[in-house]
């Protein structure tokens, strides 16, 4: 499994927001049952769609600029970006085909 990498509100523009970027942002705590759940599931999207998704996570406490610019209030929040966009969101544990739904998504147009 891949290892998933973190972003924070020091490098979110660069590592998210740039023209052709397809990526997928955990917004995690520590405290949280949900996100300890999608973790490993996580990963193994990272393995699948290494290359053409970046999987990220963001410790939401740790970075509030970024955690309050995108109305994060739950946790976990994972938002689907392409080309600087949010083009979808999920909040809570989910199966892996619902992260595969919204990757697809973004793949698709």
């Amino acid at each position: 499994m891949a290892e998933l990498h973190d972003v924070t509100d020091a490098n979110f523009d660069a590592e998210v927001l740039q023209p052709g970027t397809l990526a997928l942002v955990d917004f995690w705590g520590d405290h949280c049952p949900a996100c300890r759940q999608i973790s490993p599931v996580l990963k193994q999207l990272a393995a699948d769609y290494a290359g053409r998704v970046k999987i990220l996570k963001l410790h939401a406490a740790e970075n509030m600029q970024t955690s309050a610019r995108y109305g994060v209030r739950a946790m976990p929040t994972v938002l689907a970006f392409r080309d600087g966009e949010v083009r979808g969101q999920l909040v809570g544990a989910r199966k892996k085909a619902d992260f595969e739904d919204l990757i697809s998504g973004m793949l698709g147009g």
